[in-house]
Order: structure tokens, then C-alpha cells, then sequence
């Protein structure tokens, strides 16, 4: 008798167990006037939402629920709606962002190889000479007239970083005129001309950019040699994911077939009206 129990137990759960197994990503979680709301979405709602830790720290059912009332609002205000011909574009714009990334998923599935990494490093820095960097700071006025005052009062002994403070029209002028390192490509060529014939400490005459009048104090200069493969591998490897990426889209595109309308006025995008047709 207790055998026969069990095995009618058994036997009464076993649909169960297999319609948990049959759920798929269509299977219906809900209706509202007669739309779907499929599991699928569902799924997709929590990984867009994955990040926000107020739903991360939420049991599973209380999540479902909320996600589920939250499509069922949505489903229910959607039906409301009208489709205008700028809505019938706006979902077709989404259908293909949507399906685009999908397919741009594909390709950054496989993370770079070390060959891959080790080849675009030495594509940037295997013939890399150093570079030298200068260390420097500037007060920067509109006049000429302006930096030869300024010029004339650091040559009588007045402090650099407190006449940048009261001076300086720059963004470094509250802090005391310091650009911090920087090579001589960072910066317009008069500027970096200038920087390049000084020595450590010197103060220079004024010089003149597209920015206004400059005075110069070169703090200091060092060789900024490549850097070591492992410094930089994450970067790389993410170099060598967005050239792949833009590789796999000019090939579809340039596999495309690709048909351009004659005709069409550029000034029609302005007639916003067009969106409003059913």
C-alpha cells in the first residue's frame, strides 16, 4: 500500500518536472487584451536592469512580480497607443539596433589572443623611440603688454605661482599655472617650440599662440620610454576588439547591395508632420 503511494506520487509530479523542462523563451507568462507576455522578455527586462542594485538584492519571485507588473502596465498603455508612421519607424530603427548588436556580440565573443595582442602591440610600440616630456607651467594673459609686465615682475624676484593665481586667464591659473607632464605634440607649436629650447627653471620671454601671450617656466624633463606589454594588455586588447568590430562592418556593408533613392530633398528632414500618418 505505502509502495503504491509513492509511485502515485511520483507519477503525479512527473508533468510537472517535464513542463518546467519544456519552458522556453516564447512560453506565455501573461495576456493583457489578448498581447503576450512572454518569458523571453521577461529575461531580457532582468539583464537590462542587471546593474541596478535594488533589483539585485531582490528575491526571485519578488522580482518576477514586480518585473511582471511592470510589462503588464507597459502592454496595457502600448495598446493605447497610436501607429503613426513615426512609431511604425522608431520600432523599425530599434528592430535593427537590436539585431545589429546581436550580431556584433557575435564577434567579441572570443576575447583576443595573446598572438592577436602581442602583434598590435608591436604594430604601435616595437619601433617607438622615447619621447621627451616636459614638465611646465604658464601664466596666460590676453596683451603683450600683460606678459611683459608679468615677465618683468618674476624677473625681480616675484613668485610664478602666485602671479598665475592673480593673472592667469587659463584653466591652470588656480593651480598656480601647472600643466602638469606633457610632450611637445600635446601642445601648439609656438608653445612647445618655446618649451623645447629652454632649460630646467627658466623663465621664458613672452610667447605668442592663437590662445593669447604665454610665460613660460619649464619645471623640469624626463624620456617617456614605450610601455611594458602587461601595462598596457587590457587596452590592447580592447584596440584589437574594436578593430575587429569595425572590420565585420564595412565587410557586410560592403557585401551589401546597396540601392540610394535619387531625388529626395534633404530639406524633407525637417517635415516632422510626414511621422504623423497612420
Amino acid at each position: 500500500m505505502l509502495k503504491t503511494s509513492i509511485l502515485a506520487a511520483l507519477l503525479a509530479a512527473a508533468p510537472l518536472a517535464v513542463l518546467a523542462q519544456d519552458k522556453g523563451a516564447d512560453t506565455v507568462v501573461a495576456t493583457v487584451n489578448g498581447t503576450p507576455i512572454t518569458l523571453g522578455e521577461m529575461i531580457v527586462m532582468k539583464e537590462a536592469a542587471s546593474q541596478d542594485p535594488q533589483m539585485a538584492a531582490m528575491g526571485d519571485a519578488a522580482l518576477y512580480e514586480m518585473m511582471l507588473d511592470q510589462l503588464i502596465q507597459q502592454t496595457a498603455v502600448a495598446g493605447a497607443g497610436k501607429e503613426s508612421a513615426g512609431v511604425r519607424a522608431q520600432l523599425e530603427i530599434q528592430r535593427r539596433n537590436t539585431l545589429a548588436a546581436a550580431a556584433i556580440a557575435e564577434v567579441t565573443k572570443a576575447q583576443p589572443t595573446d598572438q592577436e595582442i602581442q602583434a598590435a602591440y608591436d604594430g604601435l610600440f616595437a619601433s617607438a623611440e622615447p619621447t621627451t616630456e616636459y614638465s611646465a607651467a604658464h601664466i596666460l594673459v590676453d596683451t603683450e603688454e600683460k606678459a611683459k609686465g608679468i615677465k618683468a615682475q618674476l624677473d625681480g624676484g616675484a613668485d610664478f605661482g602666485t602671479l598665475a593665481e592673480q593673472n592667469s586667464t587659463g584653466p591652470s591659473g588656480p593651480n598656480k599655472g601647472d600643466l602638469g607632464w606633457f610632450s611637445a605634440d600635446q601642445m601648439v607649436k609656438p608653445f612647445a617650440d618655446a618649451v623645447a629650447g629652454m632649460e630646467k627653471g627658466q623663465i621664458s620671454d613672452p610667447v605668442q599662440t592663437e590662445f593669447g601671450w604665454h610665460v613660460i617656466k619649464l619645471n623640469d624633463t624626463r624620456m617617456r620610454e614605450a610601455p611594458k606589454l602587461e601595462d598596457v594588455r587590457d587596452q590592447i586588447s580592447q584596440m584589437v576588439l574594436r578593430d575587429k568590430v569595425q572590420a565585420e562592418i564595412q565587410r557586410l556593408t560592403g557585401e551589401a547591395t546597396v540601392e540610394k533613392t535619387e531625388g529626395i530633398d534633404p530639406a524633407w528632414l525637417g517635415k516632422t508632420d510626414l511621422l504623423e500618418a497612420e
